[in-house]
């Protein structure tokens, strides 16, 4: 498991917006959203690179936590 902060995630547009970009790159993925703690806890195969690249073409930045 891989587990992110992204600070600027607010709300279920965000969400869905990450989840949509971490999906295109592995299908099989888990992952989950908190917006409490603005983090994504992502199960994959891929490496933590391939995420953080995913999200960050949705549009957010994100730190590897």
């Amino acid at each position: 498991m891989t587990r992110f902060t992204v600070p600027e995630m607010s709300c279920g547009h965000c969400t869905a917006a990450i989840e949509k970009a971490i999906r295109e790159v592995d299908a099989a993925a888990t992952i989950d959203c908190n917006l409490d703690d603005h983090s994504v806890t992502i199960s994959s195969d891929l490496p933590t690179k391939a995420l953080q690249s995913a999200i960050y073409e949705a549009g957010y930045k994100s730190e590897a936590a």
